[in-house]
């Protein structure tokens, strides 16, 4: 009887201890190492608590970065760049990071020829390009593919789907 009340009270002892919650106010944890999220290891005392998480700071996964745009939308069989801020924030990022490669891919709804739309996709593309050459960048950071209808975002035929496969996508290729 006493061995199950001993194995029974150190299985409760054990559970315990598992469980036990982080209460401290900053947030750190309480002693030992620590793998942060670029794969370095920290201490984990309290001066750690000081410092951000890397990935919170970077502006391209910020909802609230301007950087984190990386899509421009267009209307219907037009090049005009209605978001101009956005556009200029990835401009000025080129400009700030000289080793910093984009390609502009730009796209269209089905509506069309193959080749107008091959034609208006890379056009709208270099709308894009020509606006971030205002930013003291080298051209060369910047490269222009027009893919047409050939990359749908969306499969429907209404004008909701044309709308969302009308745009120029901002992919890095190096940051």
């Amino acid at each position: 009887m006493k061995r199950i009340l001993l194995v029974v009270l150190l299985a409760v002892v054990a559970l315990t201890a598992c469980g036990k919650k982080n209460n401290r106010p900053d947030g750190a944890s309480q002693g030992g190492a620590q793998q942060a999220g670029d794969g370095t290891t920290t201490s984990g005392t309290s001066m750690d608590a000081g410092t951000a998480d890397p990935s919170a700071l970077d502006p391209f996964e910020d909802p609230a970065s301007p950087l984190s745009k990386r899509v421009i939308y267009f209307d219907y069989d037009s090049t005009e760049v209605k978001d101009i801020d956005a556009v200029n924030a990835h401009a000025q990022y080129l400009a700030d990071n000289p080793g910093a490669t984009v390609r502009l891919e730009g796209h269209a709804d089905e509506r069309g020829t193959r080749e107008y739309n091959v034609a208006l996709a890379e056009e709208r593309g270099m709308a894009i390009k020509r606006l971030m050459a205002f930013q003291p960048l080298q051209t060369n950071q910047m490269s222009v593919v027009g893919f047409g209808e050939e990359r749908p975002v969306a499969f429907g035929h209404d004008d909701k789907s044309w709308q969302l496969n009308r745009r120029v996508e901002i992919i890095y290729e190096s940051k």
